[in-house]
């Protein structure tokens, strides 16, 4: 990594992926454990070099969050195009990160720019288990109009929608177009206008599209494209699930006490398996899964 801190040292960039235990599946993140010394043109140009859809660097925590364990820090995310909000997948990555490298399994929290977001980290018969609480999300309407952009930018016709699934841009620490294909098979056939996309998504301020198939109530799959961030495709979308948590819940699509399951990946060769929860009187989501170091 040719990118130095402004002490002139370069800092270790450990490799993850999450939301899969094999290293060839899930979302690849970059992590970096101490970005003291890094300046934010340092963060990206080292989330450009790595070219994963996101890279976390951690940095102490603001005094409010600041605890005598020293399981607190502040938390950044950069694309390899620019700095994202929340990353739900690095997040996932960074908290396994920690447990392995600075005090094992147990409760971690990240100040993000999107919020404060805790991270519980568990062994699970031998693999590690991160689960993230989401900041407390919301839905809005889509403008007809930019429904048919971003139809046009996909190739997609109006009928290739769930009706049962209207759009509609769901946020959880980032704003995520919600589109529900009305076929699995029109979900595999991705093939999208990335400039047309990426236009749209820029003007409405969208991190990623999310277009999801509903196999049964308890089984989503998922894919996110993602030309905002230099990236086609992203394997695996912790932001993006915890914002369809909120879609599912206030769609009616599931229980305000439930459990279902979102797979990604699959159509790109990287599965990953994401766990949504939603808890009785807890407006946030709870998206879980595990995460392996990958070596360079």
């Amino acid at each position: 990594m040719s990118s130095a801190s402004a002490s002139g040292t370069r800092p270790e960039i450990l490799r993850y992926t999450a939301f899969s235990a094999d290293p060839a599946g899930g979302n690849p993140a970059g992590v970096v454990l101490d970005a003291s010394g890094l300046a934010d043109s340092e963060q990206l140009a080292i989330a450009a070099e790595l070219g994963y859809s996101e890279t976390a660097f951690l940095t102490p925590p603001p005094a409010e969050l600041a605890d005598a364990d020293g399981r607190a820090y502040t938390l950044r995310f950069f694309s390899p195009k620019d700095e994202v909000n929340f990353c739900g997948h690095a997040t996932v990555a960074t908290a396994v990160a920690l447990a392995q490298h600075n005090g094992g399994p147990g409760d971690f929290v990240f100040a993000t720019p999107a919020g404060t977001v805790p991270v519980t980290v568990a062994d699970v018969d031998g693999e590690l288990r991160a689960t993230l609480t989401s900041v407390e999300p919301h839905l809005k309407d889509v403008d007809p109009a930019d429904l048919d952009e971003a139809l046009g930018a996909l190739g997609w016709a109006a009928t290739d929608l769930d009706p049962q699934l209207p759009p509609r841009i769901a946020f959880a620490g980032n704003d995520h177009l919600v589109l529900a294909a009305a076929t699995r098979a029109r979900l595999a056939d991705l093939d999208y206008d990335f400039a047309r996309l990426e236009s749209l998504m820029h003007r409405l301020g969208l991190t990623t599209v999310q277009l999801v198939w509903r196999a049964s109530a308890e089984l989503y799959h998922a894919r996110d494209p993602f030309p905002v961030g230099g990236v086609i495709e992203d394997p695996a979308t912790g932001a993006a699930a915890a914002a369809f948590g909120a879609y599912a819940r206030e769609l009616g699509l599931t229980g305000q006490d439930s459990r279902f399951v979102i797979r990604q990946g699959e159509d790109m060769g990287r599965p990953g398996t994401l766990t949504v929860t939603l808890r009785q009187g807890d407006p946030r989501v709870h998206v879980a899964g595990t995460a392996v170091r990958i070596e360079a």
